[in-house]
Formats: structure tokens, sequence, C-alpha cells
């Protein structure tokens, strides 16, 4: 494929003519197959790395990184043919490693690490996220508090401050009572609210700072989003309430780490999991993809206004 603008041969998909004629079906047997290859990350040592993987790789939403992962895990910067030629300047190299991953409204997308392409006569320097993808950063949270409170109104969960102990972080229980939730669905052409069932109550520390009730906010959505209190909707998550204690808190620990460490934030989790995986040779029977999900609907909330859940009211 020649470029009109560049007059540079375009490479989109070397060696990918049968790939690219998978339909649906055939992508979801593929995606079954990544998956019962994640059982490799049984042992401690290879799910550290995992972790590591996913909390840093930024780029993409938890479950694409993980579907990386699984695929290449020694890949650093991954993006579409189209993508590397017009914003990089490079192009897929014959013979390339294609990788899949979710697309948005579609099935799957195609695509490369750094390491399989090559410059053009066009390519400048690479910026400081591609050579450096996995650079340790520490930051502090911007709105991501404010819009997951006001996120988690949406499925029933009331969220509030109370004076504790240092030692004291926060708590998620189901809700004995109270008024029903206000959740605002529309801001235009004019503000639109509707009543939400009070569900949950998720208390957190007003001592702490906004970042670390932020990090205990995602680990306590996490025993949620991971059915450990059990579901309202089987199709929002699964009831997983007959889940063992050690089981639920790696899940949640897990969850926690992924949001915090691809925020920059520094969080509990890693002395946690570190201290776990130092101890044990394996790690508990989790729910991968329940975490990676999980996590995945955790960093949206805190970065855009959600819609309401379908059936939302039963």
């Amino acid at each position: 494929m020649i470029d009109p603008k560049r007059g540079a041969q375009v490479r989109l998909f070397p060696e990918l003519s049968a790939t690219t004629e998978w339909d649906r079906d055939t992508a979801g047997r593929a995606l079954d197959e990544l998956f019962h290859n994640a059982k490799q990350y049984r042992t401690s040592s290879s799910y550290r790395n995992f972790v590591d993987f996913i909390g840093r790789f930024r780029f993409y939403s938890p479950y694409n990184a993980m579907l990386i992962h699984v695929q290449m895990p020694g890949a650093t910067f991954v993006a579409t043919a189209h993508r590397w030629f017009y914003q990089y300047g490079r192009q897929v190299a014959p013979n390339a490693h294609a990788l899949v991953i979710l697309q948005p409204m579609g099935p799957v997308m195609f695509v490369f690490d750094v390491s399989d392409t090559e410059p053009t006569d066009q390519a400048q320097q690479l910026p400081p996220e591609v050579e450096r993808p996995f650079e340790t950063r520490h930051g502090k949270i911007n709105d991501e508090l404010v819009r997951t409170i006001e996120n988690a109104k949406r499925d029933g969960i009331f969220v509030c401050e109370r004076e504790a102990g240092t030692q004291s972080a926060g708590v998620i229980a189901k809700a004995q009572r109270g008024l029903d939730l206000t959740f605002q669905v529309k801001w235009k052409p004019k503000p639109e609210l509707t009543k939400v069932p009070r569900r949950y109550d998720l208390v957190l520390n007003a001592i702490h700072s906004a970042e670390a009730k932020y990090a205990t906010l995602a680990h306590e959505l996490a025993h949620l989003y991971c059915g450990h209190l059990g579901t309202p909707n089987k199709d929002w998550w699964p009831d997983r309430s007959q889940c063992d204690r050690v089981t639920a808190e790696f899940e949640a620990e897990s969850v926690c780490y992924f949001v915090c460490t691809r925020l920059g934030i520094d969080n509990p989790s890693d002395e946690y999991l570190a201290g776990y995986l130092r101890a044990n040779a394996e790690i508990p029977s989790i729910s991968l993809e329940l975490v990676v999900k999980a996590a995945g609907l955790i960093e949206q909330m805190g970065q855009s206004k959600m819609k309401m859940r379908k059936d939302a009211k039963k």
C-alpha cells in the first residue's frame, strides 16, 4: 500500500492475509486459548513479573495489557501499524509478530511491539514514552478520587469518610438501610438525575491523604467487582461470595496494585504482594480475568463519567 502523502510503502499487516479473515468466533476462540495459557502465572515468580508488567504497561487497559503479556512478555511499547507509520515514522518489519487485543466496538485489533518495527526516511527520535515505557513515576491523583466516588453511585455504592486510627483504612459492606442515591446521568442539554437503590456502604479514613483514600477505594471496590460480596445482577459481575479470604484479599490487592501503579501512586499493595510471593511458591486460585477486568473498570471510573447500568433499578 502506497501512502499518497509520503510516497512510502506501508506494510500494514505483513504475512497476515489469513489472520485478517478471522471472524468473531475465531477471535473468541483465540482469546479463550490465551486465557488457558495464562495458567503459567500460577508460580509466584511468574505472577510477580506479570503484575509488574500490567502495572507499568499504562498505554492500554489492564485487560489488553494482560493479552499482550501472554503473547509477548518482553513487549515494551505496542501500537497499530497505522499509528507506527503516521505518528512515529516507522513501518512494520517483514515477518513481524502481530499481537491480538480487543478493540472498542469490535472484536479484535492487531498491534506490534516497537522491536518489530523499522524506521522510515521520515522517522524521528522516539519519544520517552516509547524508549522508556516502564520508567517509575511518583505522582498525585487529580480528580480520580472524586470521579470514582461519583461513578460508584450507579452501582448503589455510598462512599463516606470517618476519622479512624492510622492503622485503619476502610471497609465495604452491604448497606443495612439508607435513602436511595442520586446519580446524574446527563449534563446536557439539561441535567438529568435518577435514583439508584443504596446497596453498599464504603467507608474511607478521613485522616488519610487523597492518594491513600484512592488506594483504599480501589481495594474495596475490587472486593465488590470480583464478586466477594455477591452481586445484585449476575450480568454486572459474578457472585463469588464463597471465595476464601486468602484468595479474596490476594485478588483485591492485585487490583489495587494495578490501578495505583498505573497512576504512578505508591501503595501498600506492593508490599502485600511482595511479602506473599516471597513466602509462597504458588499464588491462590484467583480469577485472573476478573482481576484485570475489575482493575480496568475502576481505572475507567476515575477517568470519565460512566453510564447507568442496564436494569439498574432491579
